[in-house]
């Protein structure tokens, strides 16, 4: 016995069924759900109930209707799922930060807009993401809708992985040193067209000079040392070769900053004439502090560094 709640059940569930199979489902389904009511009503259960929690017990009609048609109910299934995941993070890591740091420089140095290069290169890295990921996840499902064999090689045993090791660079210090790093590049541009001095003057700190010579160097070196830092937490501690490149970064952003302050290059000379303590001797006591303050930085980076390499190593 069904009546119109069936009925409602049935034409819920073949909406979505090809219409050649639609009236053999229909008789299967009408057929199976009366021999459901009449078992639960032969055992005492009045016959609106029993049609209800058979009803209930089939479940969603939509997913009935995909178990009849064999229909996936996932954009990525698990046979494609690990080999999409992987492609994507080893797309997504490299290629959006490699055109974000071209989009800067190429904004920095032609456009001749240093303040929203930074931003450019933000935007476009997060749209170069976006894209990949879609694209990436369309291929996949159209792939699997066509059933295309990946041919990829079988697992073994070979492929397991090291035994896990006790993390030696934590998320918290790599996430500051970034933010640090990143802080610093954003000033940079900041400086040049934000600072404002006196009576609403916006006056840059550095010599503006720099932009054609030492600060997109600098910038250069800043944006490898947050590469370093996100090599450095995939390869979960400090390592000889992750030292040289920090010693290298360091000395790169090191060397030339102290050369500019002793040289009296680094600051902008109208910033300077604007304060007469800057005026009367103050920038020299500015520039021996920031170059001692930037040595013992250095060395107390590659110094640290080189410490916890030769600690990780035994």
């Amino acid at each position: 016995m069904t009546t119109s709640l069936t009925d409602r059940y049935l034409a819920a569930t073949l909406r979505s069924v090809p219409t050649a199979r639609r009236e053999e489902i229909a008789d299967e389904l009408r057929a199976s759900i009366g021999d459901m009511i009449d078992g639960r009503t032969a055992d005492g259960l009045d016959a609106t109930t029993a049609e209800r929690e058979v009803l209930t017990e089939l479940g969603n009609p939509a997913q009935l209707a995909a178990r009849y048609t064999d229909r996936r109910l996932q954009l990525i299934g698990p046979e494609y799922f690990l080999p999409w995941r992987r492609l994507l993070i080893a797309l997504v890591s490299t290629i959006p930060a490699i055109v974000g740091v071209l989009m800067a420089g190429l904004e920095a140095t032609t456009a001749d807009n240093p303040a929203g290069a930074i931003g450019a290169g933000i935007s476009a890295a997060f749209n170069v993401a976006v894209q990949i990921a879609f694209w990436v996840t369309v291929v996949f499902a159209v792939l699997e809708r066509l059933g295309t064999p990946l041919h990829l090689p079988e697992w073994t045993v070979d492929q397991l992985p090291d035994e896990p090791v006790e993390r030696d660079v934590s998320l918290t210090d790599v996430c500051a040193s970034i933010l640090f790093l990143g802080l610093t590049i954003a000033f940079l541009p900041w400086q040049q067209f934000q600072t404002v001095i006196g009576d609403g003057d916006r006056l840059p700190v550095l010599d503006p000079a720099l932009w054609t010579s030492w600060l997109p160097a600098l910038i250069a070196v800043l944006v490898a040392s947050i590469g370093l830092e996100f090599a450095k937490y995939r390869a979960r501690r400090w390592t000889w070769p992750l030292v040289g490149v920090n010693a290298l970064l360091g000395l790169a952003f090191a060397v030339p900053a102290i050369w500019l302050l002793l040289t009296d290059r680094l600051f902008n000379p109208d910033f300077v004439a604007r304060f007469a303590w800057l005026r009367d001797g103050g920038i020299d006591t500015v520039a021996r502090i920031s170059v001692v303050v930037i040595v013992a930085i250095t060395l107390w980076d590659i110094a640290d560094s080189a410490m916890k390499a030769r600690r990780a190593a035994r």
